[in-house]
């Protein structure tokens, strides 16, 4: 894209990011608080959801910004199908939308479907695209065909809100993450679970308030898919305030053994929301509490390498395609871009 490495950077003569050299290169304004982000798979776009039942879409080169109206409240989950260009999306109300990606002017929905009862909290995109997955608030994880949005399975087990699902790079399988950071494996053919894996730590049950507090609020693989990652708080203290510490929670995936719980140093209040991992290595991470911030690890270590303060409550984190830049959006209604080097 002419003009954009202008703008952010020329990459590192090695090719490696300089997380050190991380810097704040482009903010994208909106009216309303945005609650989740995606950068479309060709790099041209960001797309954020926002608390005014919108999608919000910017140009990176030429900050053009089109709203995408058709959801009746908020919209977090955001995907993607490469070869149709479509956009799916999905809100608090069990909605899935199907739009065109990179409609010239304001799109109308192709589709809306009834995906779930309640909240639809998180879609993905099988790694072949042939199918994806969604779960939500009815403790339900659905996969769906992608050719005439049938849904093929359902997977049933969790006995709270599924908060994250995510499909195995390289293995024929998904996992899903629940409210108390129970997570399970499922195997796409039959439909049962084959194995559980224990994020606990990022959950608390709070008697004062009588309340859960936790919930994985962003899970991914690592590219050869060795290591599982899931976002969210722990030392809850107060399940009203959302007084705890942000934390990812790493998974050996061979053992199915936790093998790192990564937190940020010094201490941080708030909640992970958003989770990367980058090719050169890093752990990336992103949230709320006291302010927002933007973190680096090394997945070997428990303490945070470098800690960015983000202007405000940061709500998620997306990887660019070029592996070079991530998107934060946060409460104040700007999607944040950062340059790693």
């Amino acid at each position: 894209m002419p003009g954009v490495f202008s703008r952010f950077g020329p990459p590192s003569p090695d090719g490696r990011i300089t997380p050190a050299r991380t810097r704040l290169a482009l903010e994208l304004r909106h009216t309303s608080p945005l609650v989740g982000c995606r950068f479309d798979p060709t790099g041209r776009f960001v797309f954020a959801g926002s608390q005014d039942n919108g999608i919000q879409r910017w140009d990176l080169a030429t900050q053009a910004k089109v709203t995408y109206l058709g959801h009746r409240s908020w919209v977090r989950a955001l995907a993607f199908h490469t070869a149709s260009r479509k956009l799916l999306s999905t809100d608090w109300r069990g909605k899935l939308l199907v739009w065109p990606f990179d409609a010239v002017t304001a799109p109308e929905p192709e589709r809306i479907i009834d995906a779930h009862d309640g909240w639809v909290r998180a879609i993905v995109m099988s790694p072949n695209q042939r199918q994806f997955a969604t779960c939500g608030n009815d403790n339900l994880i659905k996969l769906w065909n992608v050719a005439d949005f049938t849904v093929v399975r359902e997977f049933e087990g969790h006995t709270s809100h599924v908060y994250n699902v995510a499909f195995h790079p390289t293995e024929r399988m998904i996992v899903s993450a629940d409210l108390r950071g129970g997570i399970k494996q499922w195997d796409l053919q039959t439909g049962r679970a084959t194995r559980q894996m224990d994020a606990s730590v990022i959950f608390r049950y709070d008697p004062t308030f009588r309340a859960d507090h936790g919930g994985i609020r962003s899970m991914t693989f690592n590219a050869d898919g060795s290591l599982l990652a899931c976002a969210g708080i722990t030392n809850v203290s107060n399940a009203f305030a959302g007084i705890g510490n942000p934390a990812i929670v790493l998974f050996n995936w061979q053992t199915g053994q936790r093998s790192q719980v990564l937190r940020v140093a010094p201490a941080f209040q708030g909640t992970a929301w958003g989770v990367a991992f980058h090719p050169d290595g890093y752990v990336l991470g992103a949230g709320a509490g006291n302010g927002g911030g933007l973190w680096f690890w090394r997945p070997d270590a428990e303490n945070s390498i470098l800690n960015i303060a983000v202007p405000n409550n940061a709500r998620d984190l997306a990887l660019h395609p070029d592996n070079r830049r991530v998107a934060v959006p946060c409460f104040d209604g700007a999607v944040r871009i950062y340059a790693l080097s």
